[in-house]
């Protein structure tokens, strides 16, 4: 058994603990195989063998110390899943989630960016987790991303959802869709656009990235009378974003612009909304997208679904976007050091 060489092995965290991210993380060991970088896990190790005895599958644990896991984990992983173990115990009934968990979620996160910015590993991957529950618990923050940023100290760090067809940046996430139109701003537009023109260059390694911005309106709201928005707020932020040299065109009417044809013509595309971008990513490649966060210190991947409750504990859950979110965290940190 060989592993990938070279760079510092990914955090893994948790997620919901009555969710699917246990055994995704002991799947993804299991294919290491396949080109899957080194990982270790921030959890419960009695919790994750608890899980592969209930699955039947054989993945021996090793536990970790946190200051030496850079380290030990690469040197264990070809053996045994690496697990940096969390303050308490971790107990979940599959499907169940509950607040009283919610500490040691976030806790994981916390540790893993903790361990990146220490050295200890070289990106941050982080499994789902069930928002409800977290915010049963008192957190205070729309999702992940957010978190991640107020821990990184950066106000306001940027969404894109990644698969090899195609990359959207939605340039408002977690609102009403009927406060869309009333939120965004050209303002919010520029940030989006200058951060991901940033990510591209320095992260993906495209010289001059060329980006497509959406329309909010059907067909872009063809000269004013299917809204006005494309030319009170999307245009002067296109026009600002020329003016830095960023490649950007647009407004592009939405039902055109991820389409087979329209594709090759950009490197990423930033969306009004969190559907317009979400819905043609997940409808290309729902089991390999990636959700990574522009605009952090440090490379953050995830994969692009949620908790599946109502299969959590049953070992049918796919691990394929979650091995696609650790490639892709090992190929952007290995650009971003």
């Amino acid at each position: 058994m060989t592993v990938p060489d070279g760079g510092l092995p990914l955090a893994l965290t948790m997620g919901e603990p009555a969710g699917i991210g246990g055994e995704l993380a002991l799947a993804a060991w299991a294919r290491r195989a396949e080109g899957v970088p080194p990982f270790f896990v921030l959890d419960d190790p009695d919790r994750l063998r608890i899980l592969a005895g209930s699955l039947g599958w054989d993945v021996p644990i090793a536990v970790m110390a946190p200051d030496q896991v850079a380290e030990q984990a690469r040197a264990v992983f070809a053996a045994a899943l690496p697990v940096v173990p969390l303050p308490q115990p971790v107990r979940a009934t599959s499907g169940h989630p509950t607040p009283v968990t919610a500490a040691a979620v976030m806790g994981a996160i916390e540790t893993a960016v903790a361990l990146v910015r220490a050295g200890q590993a070289g990106a941050v991957v982080t499994n789902p987790v069930q928002k409800e529950t977290l915010y049963a618990a008192g957190f205070r923050h729309p999702g992940q991303t957010e978190f991640l940023g107020a821990l990184a100290g950066v106000e306001r760090p940027i969404m894109m959802l990644a698969a090899p067809e195609l990359r959207v940046v939605p340039v408002t996430v977690h609102i009403p869709l009927a406060e869309v139109p009333h939120r965004l701003t050209a303002e919010a537009i520029v940030h989006a656009g200058r951060v991901t023109h940033a990510a591209m260059r320095d992260w993906f390694g495209i010289a001059t990235p060329r980006l497509a911005v959406a329309g909010l309106n059907p067909h872009a709201g063809e000269g004013g009378s299917l809204g006005r928005e494309e030319e009170t707020i999307i245009a002067p932020a296109l026009a600002a974003l020329q003016a830095d040299g960023i490649a950007v065109r647009g407004p592009v009417p939405p039902d055109a612009l991820f389409t087979a044809a329209a594709r090759p013509g950009y490197d990423a595309a930033l969306c009004m909304y969190h559907d317009q971008a979400l819905i043609p990513l997940k409808a290309l490649a729902f089991d390999d997208g990636v959700n990574l966060t522009l605009g952090l210190p440090f490379v953050r991947t995830s994969p692009d679904h949620g908790t599946a409750l109502d299969i959590a504990g049953t070992g049918k859950a796919r691990p394929d976007a979650l091995l696609a979110a650790l490639r892709l965290g090992q190929r952007l940190a290995s650009r971003a050091t």
